[in-house]
């Protein structure tokens, strides 16, 4: 049969509810069409038809497509996935001799027909085999925005839609680093939902719409809703941050402040950097003044050891919530600007004068997260935080680490399998312990035949440790053992090299490198592809 002879498929969106929001498009199909599809449950109600009624012709043929299921249990043998692609596949067949006869099909559906729609199961089917066109649809989404009467997402803000199906722990974590947000399918998984925006930290931003423009309209903030009271056409909906009117930090800008502080202390993080003073950082005058009626803290936030796809979700959820900014300049350029936000950059040698700061913040009643590269436990900000944390004023300040993937981690991870079996992670820095201690720690962990995770290995003005380190190493190692260089990470300058022990070169290592030692045991193999990989077997020979 030729495509002339056929009829023409529509998907037909109708908005939320209201039948004024329908398009003149889809009020245009509807009158046209000869046959009028909508979908509904056995109890044969369908809200898309009662939105499209007063557009029915008494010549109309109706097809209506009656779920077999809905909630409820089955027997089919499928289950309800079985259940549910038997009956698509069955009114895709209704569907097509009528197009096969020629006839034009509309299919209704609430909203936008390809967004969270039953239609697009019938389009999946015919489109490919008949004349098709697509009339989309004010989404609810849309309409709940319009309804709560705030932003949904401005500037640069990325909205996230979920359905409320997914397990909790996902949930959690997509809200957390979600700026804005829109939860649907609620009815029975408004529970899930409700614990995930309170474990995210979101609840109090959280507001609920039921049935958008619909008669039985009704808003609400999420947290004071009867979960027993919740139908399936609502949604969660976490509005645009900027301005939010629960946040008092849009109140004091956005710009960093430029008092300088060049106190010296060593900043040694878990990624490499360099050695330099010269970054601008705010003072306590920089603070907003006056106590805050809503208390404050200081979150330690690990970002990785390089950009937003190395980043956790519950990190980047800390960074989007927090007030204030406080980090080494290099790595709070990482961060996305949020409008709203301070940021208060300085240099890697005030970390404990950036510590003292940040918790002065959190006592004025701020939300400040500390940045720093890698993990802030392991060579970085954690400690200084911790550290001034543990002495007044500053005890009542509550603090909390979130982890980051580690530089060692990270450059094991592109190497192969390094760090397969036990391992040491040593600082080479001996700006804040004696080289002799380093040296000591290094002919241990290298007797026991540890695979070592060297970091800090060398910048600018230190430019000895390696080679020091090498000798040490060759005292105990053999001259062939493999030696992962991993630098930048992550980065645009990423390169991983593997040399031999022996041929270790002090001046290919620099401020942005990591050195990964292997054991006796660690192995270099070439691979199918002429790759070089490095591996260290999980078991180590008996003696």
């Amino acid at each position: 049969m030729s495509e002339q002879q056929t009829g023409r498929l529509y998907g037909v969106g109708l908005g939320p509810g209201d039948p004024s929001l329908m398009t003149v498009r889809a009020v245009e199909v509807i009158a046209a069409a000869d046959v009028i599809a909508y979908h509904s449950a056995r109890h044969g109600r369908s809200i898309a038809r009662s939105i499209a009624e007063r557009h029915l012709r008494p010549d109309h043929i109706e097809e209506r497509l009656v779920y077999p299921v809905t909630t409820e249990a089955t027997d089919h043998p499928g289950g309800y996935r079985g259940a549910m692609e038997e009956f698509y596949t069955d009114a895709a067949a209704r569907l097509a001799a009528h197009l096969d006869a020629g006839r034009t099909v509309a299919v209704l559906a609430e909203g936008d027909p390809l967004f969270y729609g039953s239609y697009m199961h019938m389009h999946k089917r015919l489109a490919d085999r008949y004349p098709t066109e697509v009339i989309p649809g004010v989404t609810s989404v849309s309409a709940a925005a319009a309804r709560l009467g705030t932003p949904l997402v401005e500037g640069e803000e990325v909205l996230t839609v979920l359905p409320g199906t997914l397990p909790e722990e996902e949930l959690t974590a997509r809200l957390a680093t979600a700026d804005a947000a829109a939860v649907m399918k609620l009815g029975r998984t408004f529970p899930t939902v409700r614990r995930a925006l309170e474990r995210s930290g979101r609840l109090a931003d959280a507001r609920y719409v039921e049935r958008a423009t619909m008669s039985a309209e009704r808003t609400a903030p999420l947290a004071e809703v009867d979960p027993e009271s919740v139908p399936y056409f609502s949604m969660a909906v976490l509005p645009s941050r900027v301005d939010a009117p629960h946040s008092d930090r849009g109140a004091h800008g956005d710009t960093p402040s430029g008092d300088r502080v060049d106190a010296p202390h060593d900043d040694r993080g878990d990624t490499p950097h360099d050695d330099r003073v010269d970054a601008p950082h705010g003072d306590r005058g920089d603070a907003p003044g006056g106590a805050s009626d809503r208390p404050g803290e200081v979150v330690v936030v690990g970002l990785g050891p390089a950009g937003p796809l190395w980043l956790t979700p519950e990190a980047r959820g800390e960074l989007a919530a927090a007030d204030d900014l406080v980090g080494y300049t290099t790595y709070l350029d990482r961060v996305p600007v949020r409008p709203g936000q301070r940021r208060h950059a300085s240099d890697n040698k005030v970390e404990a004068v950036r510590a003292e700061f940040a918790l002065d913040l959190a006592r004025r009643g701020r939300r400040v997260a500390v940045v720093s590269s890698g993990d802030p436990g392991v060579f970085a900000m954690a400690t200084a935080v911790l550290e001034a944390a543990c002495e007044d004023p500053y005890r009542e300040v509550p603090v909390r680490i979130v982890p980051g993937m580690t530089a060692a981690h990270a450059a094991a991870a592109r190497a192969g399998a390094p760090l397969g079996h036990d391992y040491a992670v040593i600082s080479l820095s001996d700006r804040l312990k004696p080289w002799e201690v380093i040296a000591e720690r290094l002919r241990a962990a290298a007797a026991a035949d540890l695979v070592l995770a060297l970091y800090n290995p060398g910048s600018r003005s230190r430019v000895w440790q390696v080679g020091k380190a090498r000798e040490l190493l060759l005292e105990h190692r053999a001259p062939d053992t493999p030696v992962v260089l991993g630098r930048d990470i992550g980065g645009p300058g990423e390169r991983v090299r593997i040399v031999r022990l022996a041929d270790l070169d002090p001046a290919q290592v620099d401020m942005r490198t990591i050195l990964l030692v292997g054991s006796s045991q660690t192995r270099t193999v070439r691979r199918g592809d002429g790759t070089d990989i490095v591996w260290t077997p999980r078991r180590y020979p008996e003696a």
